[in-house]
């Protein structure tokens, strides 16, 4: 029974959760007031283009033929509402989902208790993805969550550096990152213990060389022949700059958004609060800049995100997103996905004004990074993403999946040679209320 389910949401729940995101967050490409949108700097994608660019570097991480990278990204997107509807039909059971790339491509359902569940199997992208059931897990994952809720605090105090925590849904543990610091206070297993004991869910040690930062990067001053000059269009993964206390700050512009009156664009809340986009002029390709006016920003717990609107005569907004480090190829927002329905393993890209385009696999769901980077202590709501490639000026940059929206880039943690451990972002579910993705 459960297969035959399977086997239908990943086709027709499909289209039904495209529907549903499109209803509920994303708006026409058109300007509220009715006026054409501006005409975009970059060559657009079609989607296949889209998923192919994406493919080329599945492929070179993973090492497998072009054609395997190509039918496993289509099955990432199809199988979201068949992994959906498992998580539902196990609720009290469901520890976690993770999707597995070598040695083979399938998805890992991790269960508590003992009864055993069948594996299963799906057909997306063209393909047949096993889905195999785990058991054994001592804890759910909702109980992981409460156990970051109730004890965050303590957990915080307990030692000299606030840790990040997180829930590992592939293992089904509570993950707490100790900077290297305080390694020795995990001596002979005593912190894990003691932490465990406390909060009576499975607890696994990883230690990180250095604290997480937000990454907005310290930039030089802006060259005396960059100036406004009317026209042009802002889209997401581009240039902003700004200066606070005499410093000059570069970020990533996000997506495009709207609030059904004017057009913005959102970045990370901590960039500068007035910003200049830095465009090219249509005319001859030529480095501008267009002021950004500060609408209000949200950076508490679970946010870290702001709205600004350009200023200057004959600017519009494009429904895109720079897809490439060269900002030459431009994808649009063609949905969004829910961070619950987003996978451990699942494959993601982001386009950084620092680092340009790179792809990697989510590590985790559902963490609270380190330190007091959210007002206080962050809630574990934000998506950790591996490395190799995040650093200062990433800040608010748009993680997707093809055209698919996902979140902007709040900040990373790092190696002690200040190579990127990770970074992580925060999820579109969390946009500004009243403020909607753009699309084409």
């Amino acid at each position: 029974m459960l297969k035959t389910l399977v086997r239908w949401t990943a086709s027709a729940l499909l289209a039904g959760a495209m529907a549903s995101a499109s209803a509920a967050q994303i708006v026409p490409r058109s300007d509220p007031t009715g006026s054409p949108p501006a005409a975009p700097a970059a060559q657009v994608q079609l989607p296949v283009d889209a998923l192919m660019q994406d493919a080329g570097e599945y492929a070179r991480l993973f090492g497998v033929p072009f054609d395997e990278a190509l039918r496993r990204l289509r099955a990432q997107g199809d199988s979201v509402p068949a992994t959906d509807a498992i998580r539902e039909t196990f609720k009290d059971r469901w520890a976690g989902i993770a999707i597995e790339h070598l040695p083979s491509y399938r998805i890992v359902v991790l269960l508590t208790g003992t009864d055993p569940v069948p594996d299963q199997s799906i057909v997306a992208g063209g393909m047949t993805v096993p889905i195999v059931f785990r058991t054994g897990a001592t804890a759910t994952r909702e109980a992981v969550l409460a156990a970051i809720t109730t004890y965050q605090a303590k957990i915080r105090d307990s030692l000299p550096h606030p840790p990040g925590l997180g829930v590992d849904q592939r293992t089904g543990e509570l993950v707490v990152m100790t900077a290297s610091a305080d390694v020795d206070r995990d001596r002979n297993d005593a912190a894990r213990a003691r932490i465990a004991a406390m909060t009576g869910v499975p607890v696994r040690i990883d230690v990180v060389d250095r604290p997480p930062v937000d990454m907005q990067a310290a930039i030089a001053p802006a060259a005396p022949d960059v100036a406004p000059v009317p026209g042009g269009a802002i889209e997401g993964g581009g240039r902003v700059v700004g200066t606070v206390d005499g410093k000059r700050y570069a970020c990533t512009t996000g997506f495009v958004v709207s609030d059904g009156i004017r057009n913005g664009v959102v970045t990370a809340a901590h960039c500068p609060d007035t910003l200049s986009y830095v465009g090219k002029r249509p005319a001859d390709g030529s480095r501008e800049e267009w002021p950004l006016a500060f609408v209000g920003q949200w950076g508490w717990g679970h946010q870290d995100v702001q709205v600004n609107v350009a200023t200057a005569p004959g600017v519009g907004y494009a429904p895109l997103f720079y897809a490439d480090t060269a900002r030459k190829l431009a994808r649009p927002v063609a949905t969004w996905r829910y961070r619950t329905s987003t996978r451990a393993g699942d494959f993601v890209c982001h386009r950084g004004e620092r680092t340009g385009y790179s792809c990697a696999v989510v590590a985790m769901v559902d963490f609270a990074p380190a330190g007091d980077l959210c007002g206080g202590a962050c809630l574990p709501t934000w998506v950790a993403v591996e490395g190799p490639t995040c650093k200062a000026g990433d800040s608010g940059a748009p993680v997707f999946e093809g055209t698919t929206a996902l979140g902007i880039v709040k900040g990373g943690t790092y190696r002690r040679d200040g190579t990127c451990l990770f970074y992580y972002y925060m999820s579109t579910d969390y946009l500004p209320q009243g403020w909607t993705l753009l699309h084409q």
